[in-house]
């Protein structure tokens, strides 16, 4: 970057010094050749006051003196009088000439062109004399050049030492710049105090550094629920079977610590693929390829599912709405309304009702789940979808379950790009909404089921 600059910033140094440097070469020409014909000029009437005054005997004394100004005198007619450079017999008629047409027509003319004698470019300035005459004086433009080229090399030498300046001056400039950003504090970018054009990207680096910190965090907090998680069962089955191992436990309770010993394993296996669930979701590995899902039949057949599980605590349940398709990934769709339902019922209370709901809104194709069970704490509402986070934790062992399953909620809805809508109140039951959002829904036949 730094080189880049520095490359960037003597580029433009040196094209505007041999811009500047090539308009004043033109500027000094321009200047030196308005100049030449202002003193021409004023020559030019000069000699045509002494002229006036002394006659033409004047110009035969002046061309032994004036060598660098060409004199010409052209009679009424066009003829050449007198030549200071050629023998005025041999010169053709003037009468024509622009110059000289203009001082006959107007007292004064002037013209530039290359000179037929001299073969140059040459400027001319005729005047009328009183006598009805013309004195024209001229001199070559062309030795202007010889002039500009003397003074060439010190305009060279000065352009190099400019464009060498340019350079250190670019490079300081450059380091002078740069310096800062190489010594940011990335770690806190809001305590930087440099250019303000840099605020964005460090506001954005500290949002990152407080994701990252929070991302941290929580894989501290997953690590240690997940060894503790884990470590319960795994304790349970050591336990029950170190006691087997032993040989102390009566024939008839072998079936007893047996089905712990399952159960607990049980609960293992579920515990490792839920995390593994987790992780893809994390991940966005999830291969599956979307397609239309029905969520009104969806959700049936989850409550058909779950029904042994809601019978054992008197639970009813019931399914309403129309039926609405959505385009999804159907497993990662039936474990969201598996886990919210299941929720449903492991938190609910003896006798209950779950009622699940499904149909199209304004906002979309929704899936409410509701209960009347032991609801979720106003302050608490916002942490129930962390992983192991449990809103009755002294039932929790109760009720089984590993504490992930509204986290797969929230990862599946995000999947979705699904909001989720929660509202509860303590000890009466809770709401929750499934909304999902897009142009995936498509509205089918309506029915109702109770």
């Amino acid at each position: 970057m730094r080189r880049k600059i520095q490359r960037s910033m003597c580029l433009v140094a040196f094209l505007a010094l041999l811009i500047s440097g090539i308009l004043t070469v033109a500027a000094v020409y321009q200047q030196t050749v308005m100049n030449k014909t202002a003193e021409l000029r004023q020559e030019a009437e000069y000699i045509q006051a002494a002229v006036d005054i002394a006659g033409e005997e004047y110009l035969n004394v002046m061309d032994n003196v004036q060598k660098s100004t060409r004199l010409t005198l052209v009679g009424q007619d066009g003829t050449v009088l007198y030549d200071s450079v050629q023998d005025d017999t041999t010169l053709e008629n003037h009468k024509n000439r622009k110059e000289i047409k203009g001082a006959m027509e107007n007292g004064r003319g002037e013209a530039v062109r290359t000179s037929d004698t001299l073969g140059q470019k040459t400027f001319y300035y005729a005047i009328r004399l009183q006598d009805g005459t013309v004195l024209r004086a001229s001199q070559t433009i062309d030795n202007v050049l010889p002039t500009i080229r003397k003074l060439l090399p010190y305009i060279i030498g000065i352009f190099l030492l400019m464009v060498a300046g340019a350079y250190l001056l670019a490079k300081w400039q450059t380091k002078r710049l740069i310096d800062p950003i190489n010594h940011l504090d990335l770690e806190h970018p809001l305590e930087n105090d440099v250019y303000e054009e840099l605020t964005p990207l460090l506001q954005g680096i500290d949002v990152q550094n407080r994701e990252k910190e929070k991302a941290a965090e929580m894989r501290k907090e997953f690590s240690a629920n997940v060894s503790h998680e884990l470590k319960t069962p795994l304790t349970s089955i050591s336990g029950y079977a170190e006691i087997m191992k032993n040989g102390l436990v009566r024939p008839e309770d072998m079936k007893g610590f047996s089905e712990r010993i399952y159960n607990e394993a049980s609960r293992l296996i579920t515990l490792v693929e839920d995390i593994i669930k987790i992780s893809k979701l994390d991940e966005k590995s999830i291969e599956l390829e979307k397609q239309e899902v029905d969520l009104y039949l969806l959700v049936r057949e989850i409550c058909t599912r779950l029904a042994p599980q809601a019978e054992k605590k008197s639970i009813r349940f019931e399914v309403s709405g129309e039926h609405v398709s959505y385009n999804g990934i159907r497993q990662i769709l039936d474990e969201m309304i598996y886990n919210l339902c299941e929720n449903a019922v492991k938190y609910n209370v003896k006798g209950g009702k779950v009622s699940v709901w499904t149909g199209n809104t304004l906002e979309g194709p929704k899936v409410i789940v509701e209960d009347t069970g032991i609801g979720i704490p106003e302050e608490e509402k916002e942490r129930v979808f962390e992983r192991f986070y449990r809103v009755d934790k002294s039932h929790s062992r109760e009720n089984g379950g590993t504490g992930l399953g509204l986290s797969i909620v929230k990862h599946g809805a995000l999947l979705h790009d699904a909001k989720i809508q929660i509202s509860s109140n303590l000890g009466k039951g809770t709401k929750i909404e499934l909304i999902f959002g897009g142009d995936s829904r498509k509205e089918t036949d309506s029915e109702n089921d109770r």
